[in-house]
């Protein structure tokens, strides 16, 4: 079995959020054409998606999951690191996240917990932090540069 990581395409979204779904992650506000988001597919069956939205120096990593049988693998840390590696090279300042359930996991990735009055303004104007998350979610960021 060969798994593939690449860049989704907007003709994906449909198994994406059938996918978050089923992790009971967000779907509510995934972008238009899923940009910076990453799939991973084994034998052509999507098992994982991870994805980073980009707002001008800052950036909100989000929508991390992957198909219960599949996990344990490495295939979500193969993604963030691809995401992160991505965020350094768009000169990235700072990547935040928002969980419920998984601050432990992003520990490893140089994830801090912050106050929520410290995230910038356009992460806090996003649909994920201003409402569709709930106000007890662990806000974590992690400076770039």
């Amino acid at each position: 079995m060969k798994l593939e990581i690449h860049d989704a395409a907007p003709a994906e979204k449909e198994l994406v959020v059938r996918l978050l779904k089923e992790a009971d992650l967000l779907t509510e506000d995934l972008p238009d054409g899923l940009p910076n988001f990453l799939l991973a597919k084994e034998d052509g069956v999507l098992v994982g998606v991870a994805g980073l939205e980009l707002f001008g120096l800052v950036g909100l990593l989000r929508s991390v999951a992957v198909n219960p049988d599949h996990q344990g693998k490495g295939i979500a840390g193969r993604m963030v690191e691809q995401l992160l590696a991505n965020a350094d090279e768009q000169r990235v300042q700072a990547v935040y996240l928002i969980t419920t359930t998984a601050g432990r996991y992003f520990d490893r990735y140089g994830f801090t917990p912050i106050d929520r009055e410290q995230v910038p303004e356009a992460i806090q104007q996003t649909r994920q932090f201003s409402g569709l998350c709930p106000s007890s979610a662990v806000v974590m960021n992690r400076n770039v540069t």
